[in-house]
C-alpha cells in the first residue's frame, strides 16, 4: 500500500512538473482560443439556430396532421353525439377525429422563407469565421507582446550585469586611487535605475501573460508560459504588392463585407416574404370523424363504423383589409433593406480604409525598424568607444552613464519597432488572405 502511495505521488509530481514546463506555441494558443472562447461558442450556437430555422422552413411544405379523441359522462340535458338530439339522462359518449391540411399556395411565402433560412446560415457562418479571425489576431497581438517583454527583460538584465561589473571595476580603481571616489555614485544610480526598469518589465511581462490567459480562459497564470520563438525578418513580400491587389484579395477573404452582403440578401428576402401577405392563401384539407353513445342500441365497433364521416375540400382566404398591417410590414422591410445597403457601402469603405491603413502601417513600421537598427549600430559603437575611454580614465562616470542609457534605449527601440513591424505585417497578410498560422 505504501509503495502504491509513493508511486502515485511520484506520478502526481511528474505531472505537475510537466504542466509547469509546458510552453505554448502561437499555433497552440490560437487553436485553443478558437475551441474554448465564449464568444465563438455563442456564434456556433447562432449557426445551430440557423439549422433549426431551415428545418422549420422545410416543415412549412409538409401537411399538418392532427387527431383528437373525447370520452365523457353526460348528465342532464346533453346532446347525444350520435343522434345529435338532447337527452335528459346520464349516458357515456365517445368521439374521435383526424384532420389534415396542406398549404397549396400562400404567395410562395414558404419557398422564400426557406431561401431566407439558407441565407441566414451563410451569414452566421461568415460571422463565426470573422469571430475566429478576430480572436486569432487578438491572440497573436498578446503573444507578440509577451515575446517583446521577454526580450526586453533579457536586454535589461544583461545590461545590468555589465553595469554591476563596471561598479566592481570602479570600486577597484577608486581603491587604487586611479579615479575619484565620486565616480561611483553615477554608476550606483544607473544600477538602481536599471533594477527599477527590470522590475517594471517583469510586471509588464506578467500582465501580458495574464491578458493572454484570459483570452484563452486559462486560470493558472503562474505556470503559463509561451515558447521563445524566433521570428525572422522580413516576414513576407506582401508589402511589395500594390494596395489595389491587397484590397481585391481582402474583399475575397475578409468576412466583414461578406457579412454585409449576406445581410442585404436577407433584407431583400424579407421584403419578398412580407409582400406575400398581399396574395390569397389556398389551403387543402381532409378530415375524418366518428362517434359512439352508450344510449344508442348498437355495440361500440358498429357505431364507430356506422356513424363515421369524412370531409375534403379547399379553403381560400383573400386578404382585403387588415388595418394596413401588411403595408406597414412591407414598408418596414424596405427600410431594413435600405439600411442594410448603407451598411454594406460603409463596410466596403471601412475595408478600403483599413487595407490602405494597414499597408501604410507596414511601410512605416519597416522604416522605423530599419532606422532603429541603424541607430542601435551607432549607439553600440559609441558605447564601446565610451567604455574604452572610461576604462582608461579618459571619461567620467556621468558621461559614460549617458552613453549606456542611450545604448539601452536604442536596444529597447529596436525590440519595440521589430514586434510592431511583425504585428503590422501579420495584419496586412490577413487582409491578403494569408492565414495567421500554418494549417496542419
Amino acid at each position: 500500500m505504501i509503495t502504491k502511495k509513493i508511486l502515485f505521488l511520484l506520478l502526481l509530481v511528474g505531472f505537475q512538473l510537466s504542466a509547469q514546463e509546458k510552453k505554448w506555441t502561437l499555433e497552440e494558443c490560437v487553436d485553443y482560443a478558437i475551441k474554448n472562447n465564449v464568444s465563438i461558442k455563442q456564434s456556433e450556437l447562432d449557426l445551430k439556430t440557423s439549422d433549426i430555422e431551415k428545418m422549420e422552413a422545410v416543415g412549412g411544405f409538409l401537411p399538418s396532421l392532427n387527431a383528437n379523441a373525447n370520452y365523457s359522462v353526460n348528465t342532464g340535458a346533453s346532446i347525444n353525439p350520435v343522434t345529435n338530439q338532447f337527452q335528459n339522462e346520464t349516458f357515456k359518449s365517445f368521439s374521435a377525429s383526424a384532420n389534415s391540411s396542406i398549404n397549396l399556395f400562400n404567395g410562395l411565402s414558404n419557398w422564400k422563407t426557406l431561401q431566407r433560412a439558407k441565407l441566414s446560415k451563410i451569414a452566421n457562418s461568415y460571422r463565426l469565421d470573422k469571430m475566429k479571425d478576430d480572436i486569432a489576431l487578438s491572440v497573436a497581438n498578446s503573444y507578440l507582446q509577451i515575446l517583446f517583454n521577454k526580450e526586453q527583460l533579457k536586454v535589461q538584465k544583461n545590461q545590468n550585469l555589465i553595469t554591476k561589473d563596471n561598479l566592481k571595476r570602479t570600486e577597484q580603481l577608486i581603491e587604487a586611487g586611479s579615479v575619484p571616489a565620486g565616480d561611483i555614485y553615477e554608476l550606483q544610480a544607473t544600477d538602481a535605475t536599471q533594477e527599477q526598469q527590470i522590475i517594471s518589465t517583469e510586471n509588464a511581462l506578467l500582465i501580458s501573460k495574464i491578458a493572454l490567459c484570459q483570452t484563452l480562459l486559462i486560470q493558472d497564470y503562474a505556470n503559463f508560459d509561451i515558447s521563445d520563438e524566433e521570428i525572422d525578418l522580413p516576414l513576407s513580400d506582401v508589402s511589395n504588392q500594390s494596395q489595389e491587389a491587397i484590397l481585391a484579395k481582402a474583399k475575397e477573404s475578409v468576412k466583414d463585407v461578406k457579412i454585409a452582403i449576406a445581410n442585404v440578401d436577407l433584407a431583400k428576402k424579407s421584403v419578398q416574404i412580407s409582400r406575400s401577405s398581399y396574395l390569397p392563401i389556398l389551403t387543402g384539407f381532409i378530415g375524418y370523424n366518428t362517434r359512439w353513445s352508450e344510449s344508442t342500441p348498437l355495440n361500440f365497433a358498429d357505431q364507430l363504423s356506422l356513424f363515421d364521416g369524412t370531409g375534403i375540400g379547399l379553403q381560400l382566404n383573400i386578404p382585403i383589409l387588415n388595418g394596413l398591417r401588411t403595408r406597414a410590414g412591407v414598408q418596414r422591410a424596405k427600410v431594413s433593406q435600405e439600411r442594410s445597403e448603407y451598411q454594406l457601402k460603409q463596410s466596403e469603405l471601412d475595408l478600403e480604409r483599413n487595407v490602405y491603413q494597414a499597408y501604410n502601417d507596414v511601410i512605416n513600421a519597416k522604416k522605423s525598424f530599419e532606422a532603429a537598427t541603424k541607430t542601435l549600430e551607432a549607439r553600440n559603437q559609441a558605447y564601446n568607444f565610451s567604455k574604452e575611454r572610461y576604462d582608461v580614465g579618459l571619461l567620467n562616470a556621468f558621461d559614460f552613464s549617458q552613453s549606456t542609457n542611450a545604448f539601452e534605449n536604442a536596444q529597447s527601440e529596436v525590440l519595440r519597432t521589430k514586434y510592431d513591424y511583425i504585428f503590422r505585417t501579420k495584419i496586412l497578410e490577413f487582409y491578403f488572405g494569408i492565414p495567421l498560422i500554418k494549417q496542419q
